[in-house]
């Protein structure tokens, strides 16, 4: 399933991938999260293909879900299984995969970055995930992520009490690898970005595999788990 509302363009072997639905705030739906998954899963095996960039359009990364789209595809597909299958790929990505945030990060936009091996953000962004104001649980594996990165305490207030982390906040928790000037972050992302495809491909690879590796059966166990609570809350509530 393709999406109008994702905007892919290649750079030698560099993918960017931009959320492009401005009017919703870039926010997701069924299609745009199946494109996302294929993508990744196409980028995956494609030899020519050595980094994923994910970006928005404007000045704002994603909203997160878009919770006015219809829950079903054209092919039926239905929104649990297209999330499961947006964070799976995610996970499961073997190459470099790098957030390029230039604005908020809202819902599973904020819960997915630490899936992502690096991730720079402009100083006018921030990380929100309000999943109890909406009545539901955190997903994009967030439960495990956001503990292990940032601490508990700073993650159940971010998880549990809606906290809006900003940018410089983000950076010092270790959410984050860089904050930049708004007018400075395509071009600072973009030297970085310069810098990792000159390392050695297959040292990169094999390095990430040790690193995520361990932890990458546990992801996908908890991505289960949290998606069958977000359905439960979802089909109790009516959301």
């Amino acid at each position: 399933m393709e999406s109008k509302n994702i905007v892919l363009i290649t750079y030698g072997n560099v993918k960017v991938v931009r959320y492009n639905k401005p009017k919703k705030r870039n926010a997701l739906d069924i299609n745009m999260y199946m494109t996302v998954s294929r993508i990744l899963e196409e980028a995956a095996r494609d030899d020519d293909i050595s980094v994923v960039v994910l970006t928005g359009t404007g000045g704002i990364y994603s909203s997160g879900n878009d919770i006015t789209a219809p829950r079903k595809s054209e092919g039926a597909y239905d929104l649990f299984s297209a999330l499961n299958d947006f964070i799976r790929s995610f996970i499961n990505f073997p190459k470099i995969l790098i957030a390029m945030v230039n604005g908020p990060a809202i819902g599973i936009a904020a819960t997915t970055l630490p899936l992502c091996d690096l991730v720079y953000a402009s100083e006018n962004s921030y990380f929100y995930t309000p999943f109890t104001k909406l009545g539901i649980v955190p997903e994009g594996c967030s439960t495990f992520t956001f503990p292990r990165i940032m601490g508990e305490r700073k993650a159940v207030e971010m998880l549990m009490f809606n906290y809006k982390m900003p940018a410089e906040e983000a950076l010092k928790c270790g959410l984050i690898n860089g904050v930049f000037k708004e007018e400075e972050l395509q071009q600072k992302v973009w030297d970085r970005i310069k810098n990792v495809t000159n390392l050695r491909f297959e040292s990169l690879i094999e390095s990430k595999k040790l690193l995520r590796g361990p932890i990458r059966d546990k992801l996908l166990e908890i991505n289960d788990i949290e998606l069958r609570s977000v359905k439960y809350l979802v089909n109790r509530s009516k959301i």
